[in-house]
Order: structure tokens, then C-alpha cells, then sequence
């Protein structure tokens, strides 16, 4: 072999070793916010999905060390895409069922799907259609090694899949995280869920019917509502669950 082919060994080599200390260098959680910016202001996210798609999995891993680090990055992940993918080709969303299974995104290497990141990586490996009261047999390796210890409802409350009835968007960030669920809880809930003492019935959005067993059934949606004034405290009332509006709206930001 020749002098060339050991040249080009070390310049693999260096090329490999700055790659993988600019990879070090990368706050992923920073990204995500970064990457839904970029996304909510038409600037170029390309550079944002190159980052996301050859990441070091290993190092997201390292980064991603508590159940807040992981909610904040998949959060925005999961907001940012949907928004980036419907953005550049509004017809997938008439699909939608494809559009959530298809595995159209490119993270660490491998390929996933929105329904990975939300059911997957954000609760626990849940069966999607089991109304969040089952989990997966056999989850794979990479949702093990990325999801949440424990599931929490008010994820539902920050996911935006790009329908009408979908909460806003917001910027999620570990400092101060539970402040901002609650926050988002609060604010869709005082906006979708109605007491109407006339008929004794509460309306709840569909999300939780949908997810009643992330909220710990009923009862306890029935608790979160009273905590919230949403539901006067001696009430005993029936539940109804209002229709999805599934028409497609893009660029739900919260304001502020």
C-alpha cells in the first residue's frame, strides 16, 4: 500500500475525531428550541436537520439524563417537525394515520416516526389506540433508551400534531418545565373544557378520552378540573367529550 493510502487514513481519522468533538460541543436541547425557531420563522433548518440526523446517539443520550431533559427535547422535536414536514407538503395530512406512522424523520441515525416520539419516547412506550391503559410487549432499543421513566398527562397539553383542536405552540426548556405544563394545561382547559350547570354535564376535550389512562381514568380528570376552577368542588356531574376538529392549522404559536 502506498503513501497516498496512509494519507488518506489520517485524514479520515481527523475529520472523524473533529466531528465527534463538534458533536461534544452541541447542546441537542438548545437545538430543539433552535430547530422550532427556525422552523416558526421560514429560516433555513436544514442545517438544524443535518445536527438531528447525524447525531451521536450516545450523546443525545448523555444529554438527555432526567424524564424533564427528555420532555423539553421531544417536545419541541415532535412540534417542530410536524410543522416543518406540513409546512413543505400540506397533502401528507390527508393521510393522517400515514403521516403519523411514517417514519419520515431522521434522528441519531435512525429512522422514526412522529408516533415514536410521542407515544414512544414521551409516554413510555404506550400502545397508541389502548386509551394509555397499555404498553408496549416489546418496545425497541431505542425507545428504551429515550423515553420517559414516568408518563405525564400534560404532555398532551404542548403537543401540536397540526390540527385545529391541537394546543399552541411554545418554546420548552428543563428550567422551569413544570411551570410551563401547567401552564399550558391551565391554558388549554380553560379554553376547551366547559362546565354547563344546566345540563350537570362537563365537556372535556378528546384528548382526554383519547389518553384517559396517562390522567389515571375519570375520576382523576374530574379532580384536575376542580383544582383548575373549571368545576365547582361539591359537583357531581356527568363527562361528555367534545368532537376533534382535525382541519389542518399550521403556525399555532403561542404569543409569548
Amino acid at each position: 500500500m502506498g503513501a497516498k493510502y496512509y494519507i488518506i487514513l489520517i485524514i479520515m481519522s481527523i475529520v472523524s475525531k473533529v466531528s465527534a468533538q463538534d458533536s461534544q460541543q452541541i447542546d441537542y436541547i438548545k437545538m430543539s428550541q433552535d430547530f422550532l425557531y427556525a422552523v416558526r420563522t421560514n429560516e433555513n433548518a436544514a442545517p438544524y436537520l443535518d445536527s438531528l440526523a447525524t447525531a451521536s446517539e450516545d450523546l443525545v443520550a448523555q444529554q438527555l439524563v432526567t424524564d424533564i431533559d427528555k420532555k423539553a427535547f421531544f417536545i419541541n422535536l415532535y412540534n417542530a417537525y410536524t410543522q416543518y414536514i406540513l409546512k413543505q407538503d400540506p397533502n401528507k395530512y390527508k393521510d393522517r394515520n400515514e403521516f403519523f406512522k411514517s417514519n419520515q424523520i431522521l434522528f441519531a441515525s435512525h429512522k422514526v416516526s412522529l408516533d415514536k416520539i410521542e407515544h414512544g419516547f414521551l409516554r413510555h412506550s404506550r400502545v397508541k389506540w389502548s386509551l394509555g391503559y397499555f404498553g408496549k410487549i416489546f418496545p425497541g432499543k431505542l425507545e428504551k433508551k429515550f423515553r420517559v421513566k414516568k408518563v405525564d398527562y400534560r404532555i398532551h397539553f404542548t403537543l401540536n400534531c397540526g390540527a385545529s383542536s391541537c394546543p399552541s405552540i411554545a418554546y420548552y426548556k428543563p428550567e422551569g418545565l413544570d411551570e410551563q405544563l401547567d401552564m399550558a394545561t391551565l391554558a388549554y382547559l380553560k379554553g376547551e373544557a366547559e362546565y354547563l350547570e344546566k345540563e350537570n354535564t362537563l365537556y372535556l376535550p378528546m384528548l382526554m378520552n383519547w389518553f384517559r389512562g396517562d390522567f389515571g381514568g375519570k375520576k382523576n380528570e374530574i379532580k384536575l378540573c376542580k383544582k383548575l376552577g373549571i368545576l365547582p368542588q361539591d359537583a357531581k356531574q356527568k363527562i361528555a367529550f367534545k368532537s376533534y376538529d382535525w382541519q389542518l392549522y399550521l403556525e399555532n404559536y403561542k404569543d409569548n
